[in-house]
């Protein structure tokens, strides 16, 4: 099967930390906070329930996100930038969905070839001296359901569309029509197995192009 827009979550899909755990530990609350986010990507708790929780915690300034966006490339899961390349060279509309901190993720689109505007994440807002003051609450990708949200405003003409992610909010996406591939090379979860049309277990991306071209 070939689909013509193709998605991807960024946190422990296209890189291989969960941005918010890492900020947490910076800030010297890790375990606490892996833990909510195990929770929510593993559907024991809904994500707008911890997420205001998470960052009122880190309160991440300019100079964390800075950090953390260097960490995403640093940190990038083995066959990404091969993956992005022959998507973009058979010519799909290819996006990143994330509940991930936009800031942070923009600089790895940008090195993958990702237009700003194809990059789907939660945006935050800074004071004036570069402080953390909150981030953007209406946004969808903050609570349960958003990344199907996403996909039916990125698809209204009702094309292909698949998205990969390791996930229970990535697998959300089928109820906007969507292909779910379960991305396992980071981190498994069974609820994502269980749910996803196609689980790839490698730890190289490039495992899951089979099914999306």
């Amino acid at each position: 099967m070939s689909f013509d827009i193709v998605c991807f979550d960024c946190d422990s899909t296209l890189s291989e930390i969960e941005g918010i755990d890492v900020l947490a530990e910076r800030v010297g609350c890790g375990a606490e906070m892996a833990a909510l986010t195990n929770a929510a990507m593993n559907g024991e708790v809904s994500l707008e329930s911890v997420y205001a929780q998470r960052l009122a915690l880190i309160k991440p300034d300019h100079q964390a996100i800075n950090w953390l966006a260097d960490l995403y490339i640093e940190k990038m899961v083995q066959g990404v930038e091969e993956v992005f390349q022959k998507l973009h060279k058979q010519g799909k509309q290819v996006h990143i969905i994330s509940g991930g901190l936009k800031e942070a993720i923009l600089p790895l689109a940008e090195k993958l070839n990702v237009a700003a505007s194809n990059v789907h994440a939660v945006e935050v807002l800074f004071a004036s001296n570069g402080d953390y003051l909150d981030y953007n609450q209406q946004s969808p990708l903050a609570r349960n359901g958003g990344k199907a949200e996403i996909c039916l405003q990125l698809n209204k003409a009702g094309l292909k569309l698949a998205i990969v992610g390791d996930g229970n909010t990535d697998m959300e996406a089928k109820k906007a029509g969507a292909f779910c591939v379960g991305f396992g090379g980071v981190v498994t979860r069974k609820i994502v197995q269980d749910q996803a049309d196609v689980f790839v277990a490698d730890p190289d991306l490039q495992a899951v192009l089979p099914y999306l071209l």
